[in-house]
C-alpha cells in the first residue's frame, strides 16, 4: 500500500471512530457536547501528530477506543470522553499542559487529568501484598471517581493489545488488572468488563490451563447445543402459554469462572455441573409487576425441573449494591444433570449488563449535569460494597480517616488523617521510632513534625544520637507512638533517676544531714512530687536546682526544732564509767538518765507517740545529732529500729523527787472551726509543754466533741491549761471528765 492509500486508511478508521464516539453520547448529550468532544478531537490531533504505537498504530486511535469504551462499555459521558483524548497530554508537555487545558475545557476536565496522573505514579511493586490497602488508598487520594472508571476503560484498552506492553512493564500491569481493577469492576456490577479482564489474566497468568479448558469447552459445544435445546423446549412452551413476552438466551461459563470451581470443588472439568447457565428475559408491563412476573415464571420453571433449593438466589426483593437483580435457582435437567436458571426483566438485564451506569439511568438521574448523582453512588459502592441500600445519599464533603503511605521498598503502611512522620517512625518499629530525626518524604527533607499526604513514600532517618522527648506526646497522632513514646520515656526516666539519686545522695552527705530517706520524702512532700524516682530525675535534668534542696531541708528542720515541744527533766552529766554526776539543773522530778558514756545530750519526746515517764522507750539520735524518744510500741518503732538499728540506743526513766503525774481527761465542746484543733494542740504542747497521750475529736453539723488525755503534775498546771483552752474562739466549754494517777 502506497503512502496516500495508506494515510486514506487512516483517516477513515479514524473518521469512523469518531463517529462512533459521537453516536455514543446522542442519547445523554446535546449539541453542546458534541462541539466539545470534537474540539478535543482536533486538539489531540494537533498534539499527537507524528506519534504512534509500538506497533505503528497512530496515538490518536488509542485515545479515540478509549474514550469509546468509557461511554459505551463503562457508561460514563462527555466530560470522561475529552478526559480521554486529552490524557496524553500531560506526559508530553507536563504542568503547563494543564493550564492549557482549564483554560480550554474548564478546572472539571484537568482536576479529572491530575487525578489519572496521580494514581498512576505510585508504587505498586508489592501490591499482591496489600490489594485492599491500595485499592482504599486510591479511593481516599481521587476527588472524582471518573478518574478511577477512565483507568478501568484504560486497562480495558490495553489487554485487548498486551503485545505493546514490555515484559518488565506487563508483570505491574496485570498485577493492577488483578488486585485493583477486577475487584473495582466486580463491585460496580460491570460483569462484562470484569469477565473479559478475568479471561485475560488468566491468559497471561496460567496459559495453558486456559487453552486445556478452551478446548474442552469447544469440543463439547455442539453435544451442549443440542442438551440446551432439549432442556429450552418445555420452558418456551409454558411460557407461551402463560403468554409471556420472553426470550431465553444461553451462555457457557467463562473459563476462569470453570476453573475457580475446578479448584474450590477439587473437580476435574467434567464434573463440573453447571458448565452453563440458561437465562430467560421477560418484557413487563410495568415496573411495579416485575417482582411478581420473575417470581410466577420461576414456578413455571420449577413446575417442570426440581429445583435444589440450596442454590435459590434471590437477588429481586434483595438487589446488590450495584443495583444488580435476578432470581437465580438451579434445576435438575434431563439426564440428571444441573442446570442454572437466571430470570430477570428486560430492565434487569440491561443493569446486569453495563452495570451501575444502567440503574441509574433507569432512576432518571443519567440525565443530570455530568452525571453527579450516579457518580457520587458509584464511590460509594466502591468504599461499602457490603451496603444494600440503593439511594444513599453520598457526602460531598467526603473526608477519609485514613491515609496510605509507602515505606521506601514499596509496602503500604495504613496512618490515621493527619499522621506525622514520627507517626510513620513508629509504625516501622519502636525503636526506628525513639532514633527518629527526620526522614525523606518524596525525596525532599522533612522534620519529624511534618504531616503526610495520601500516597507519600517515606524514607526515615534515624541517629543514635537521637532520643525521646516528651514535647512528641503534643503532636504525634497515634495510640501506637504515645505509648511508645511514654513507654520509652519511663525507661529514660528511670536511667537519669538513677544518676540524680547518687548525687543528690552524695550532696546531702556532703551539707552532714542525717537520716537519708526521711529527707527525701520530706522533699517529695514539699514539691508535691508522685515518687522519689520523680524527684531523682529532677536533679539529674538540673530541672530542680541543688541550692534550693538545701534550703528546703534546713527550714524544714528548724521549723521541727522550733516545733517540737521540749520536755527538760533534771539530765546529770555521765562520767566515762556511767556513773551519774552533778545536776545540770536544779528542776526535781522524773529524771531521764543516758548510759553509755554520753555527756549533755539534748533529747526531746516524739510526738507520733508521746511517751510518758514509766513507758518502755528507746531513743532514736536524729538529723541534727539530738535524741528523740519513743516508745516500744510506737508506730514507726519497727521501720526506725529495723532500717536505722545503728543509730537506737539504750533509754530508760529514773525517777526523783516525790512528784508523781496524773493522767487528766478533759472534755471539750465548741463551734467547729477550720483549724481549732490545730490551736488547741498548739496551746497545749507549744504554749504550756503539756504531754498529750490520745486525741479524739468528732463533729456533729456545726458542733465539736473532743477528749484529750494528758499528763499532769500539778493542778495548777491544770487550771492554767483550762483557761488558756477556754479563751481559743469557738471552744464553749472545757470540763474535766476523769482523772486518775499514774505512778
Amino acid at each position: 500500500m502506497d503512502v496516500e492509500s495508506e494515510k486514506t486508511n487512516v483517516q477513515n478508521i479514524l473518521q469512523r471512530k469518531l463517529s462512533e464516539l459521537l453516536s455514543c453520547c446522542n442519547k445523554t448529550a446535546d449539541g453542546k457536547a458534541h462541539r466539545m468532544i470534537s474540539k478535543a478531537y482536533n486538539l489531540a490531533i494537533e498534539k499527537y501528530a507524528g506519534k504512534s504505537l509500538a506497533d505503528g498504530t497512530p496515538f490518536i486511535v488509542h485515545h479515540l477506543d478509549l474514550a469509546i469504551t468509557a461511554m459505551k462499555e463503562v457508561g460514563l459521558g462527555n466530560v470522561s470522553a475529552v478526559c480521554a483524548l486529552l490524557h496524553s497530554l500531560p506526559a508530553i508537555e507536563g504542568e503547563k499542559a494543564y493550564k492549557s487545558i482549564e483554560k480550554k475545557f474548564g478546572n472539571n476536565i484537568a482536576n479529572i487529568l491530575r487525578g489519572m496522573y496521580k494514581v498512576t505514579d505510585f508504587h505498586t511493586e508489592r501490591l499482591s501484598f496489600h490489594s485492599d490497602s491500595f485499592r482504599n488508598m486510591f479511593l481516599s487520594l481521587i476527588d472524582d471517581i471518573r478518574v478511577i472508571l477512565l483507568l478501568l476503560a484504560h486497562r480495558l484498552n490495553d489487554v485487548r493489545h498486551p503485545d505493546l506492553l514490555t515484559n518488565g512493564k506487563k508483570i505491574k500491569f496485570f498485577d493492577e488488572i488483578k488486585f485493583i481493577y477486577i475487584p473495582i469492576a466486580h463491585r460496580l456490577g460491570l460483569y462484562n468488563i470484569k469477565s473479559e479482564l478475568e479471561e485475560r489474566q488468566m491468559v497471561y497468568e496460567f496459559p495453558d490451563i486456559f487453552d486445556r479448558i478452551s478446548r474442552k469447552i469447544k469440543e463439547t459445544k455442539s453435544k451442549r447445543e443440542v442438551y440446551i435445546k432439549e432442556v429450552i423446549r418445555p420452558l418456551e412452551r409454558e411460557l407461551m402459554a402463560a403468554r409471556f413476552n420472553y426470550k431465553i438466551k444461553w451462555r457457557t461459563k467463562s473459563v476462569p469462572s470453570i476453573w475457580a470451581k475446578m479448584k474450590r470443588q477439587n473437580v476435574s472439568f467434567e464434573e463440573v455441573y453447571d458448565l452453563f447457565a440458561i437465562r430467560i428475559i421477560i418484557k413487563s408491563k410495568s415496573t411495579k409487576k416485575e417482582k411478581e412476573d420473575c417470581w410466577k415464571v420461576y414456578s413455571i420453571v420449577t413446575n417442570i425441573y426440581q429445583p435444589n433449593p440450596k442454590r435459590l438466589r434471590d437477588w429481586i426483593s434483595t438487589p446488590k449494591a450495584s443495583g444488580y437483580e435476578s432470581l437465580h435457582t438451579t434445576v435438575m435437567g434431563p439426564n440428571n444433570k444441573w442446570v442454572e436458571v437466571q430470570i430477570r426483566t428486560l430492565r434487569m438485564d440491561e443493569v446486569a449488563e453495563k452495570g451501575t451506569a444502567a440503574h441509574w439511568q433507569y432512576k432518571g438521574l443519567m440525565k443530570s449535569k455530568d452525571n453527579d448523582n450516579w457518580l457520587a453512588q458509584v464511590r460509594d459502592i466502591l468504599e461499602n460494597p457490603e451496603q444494600i441500600e440503593q439511594d444513599a445519599v453520598y457526602r460531598s464533603n467526603h473526608i477519609s480517616d485514613n491515609i496510605f503511605v509507602f515505606t521506601p521498598k514499596g509496602d503500604l503502611k495504613k496512618l490515621p488523617t493527619g499522621s506525622t512522620v514520627l507517626d510513620f517512625a513508629y509504625e516501622i518499629h519502636t525503636n526506628i521510632g525513639a532514633r527518629c530525626s527526620g526522614a525523606n518524604v518524596n525525596n525532599k527533607n522533612v522534620p519529624i513534625r511534618h504531616v503526610l499526604c495520601n500516597g507519600d513514600k517515606v524514607d526515615i532517618v534515624t541517629s543514635n544520637k537521637q532520643k525521646p522527648k516528651f514535647d512528641w506526646l503534643a503532636f504525634v497522632n497515634t495510640n501506637k507512638a504515645r505509648l511508645n513514646i511514654k513507654k520509652q520515656l519511663k525507661e529514660e526516666k528511670y536511667k537519669e533517676a538513677e544518676v540524680g539519686k547518687a548525687l543528690l545522695l552524695r550532696k546531702i552527705k556532703n551539707w552532714k544531714l542525717k537520716s537519708t530517706d526521711d529527707l527525701v520524702n520530706i522533699l517529695v512532700k514539699y514539691f508535691k512530687l508522685d515518687s522519689a524516682i520523680d524527684l531523682y530525675y529532677l536533679v539529674a535534668s538540673n530541672k530542680l536546682d541543688l541550692a534550693i534542696i538545701k534550703e528546703t531541708l534546713l527550714e524544714h528542720i528548724n521549723k521541727e526544732q522550733e516545733n517540737t515541744p521540749l520536755v527538760l527533766p533534771k539530765k546529770r552529766e555521765v562520767d566515762e564509767n556511767g556513773t551519774t554526776g552533778k545536776n545540770i539543773d536544779t528542776d526535781s522530778g522524773d529524771i531521764l538518765y543516758i548510759g553509755d558514756n554520753l555527756k549533755n545530750v539534748d533529747y526531746r519526746l516524739s510526738l507520733c507517740c508521746n511517751p510518758v515517764p514509766g513507758d518502755k522507750v528507746f531513743g532514736f539520735i536524729t538529723t541534727m545529732g539530738g535524741i528523740s524518744i519513743h516508745r516500744y510500741n510506737c508506730p514507726n518503732a519497727k521501720r526506725l529500729r529495723s532500717r536505722y538499728p545503728y543509730r537506737v540506743i539504750t533509754v530508760k526513766w529514773t525517777e526523783t523527787g516525790d512528784k508523781k503525774v496524773k493522767l487528766i481527761n478533759l472534755r471539750i465542746t465548741g463551734n467547729n472551726q477550720l483549724g481549732i484543733v490545730k490551736l488547741m494542740i498548739k496551746v497545749i504542747t507549744g504554749d504550756l509543754r503539756v504531754n498529750m497521750r490520745s486525741v479524739n475529736f468528732k463533729t456533729k453539723g456545726s458542733q465539736f466533741e473532743g477528749k484529750i488525755s494528758l499528763l499532769i503534775y500539778e493542778n495548777k498546771h491544770l487550771e492554767q491549761l483550762i483557761y488558756k483552752l477556754n479563751q481559743i474562739k469557738g471552744v464553749e466549754k472545757v470540763t474535766v471528765q476523769k482523772t486518775r494517777k499514774d505512778n
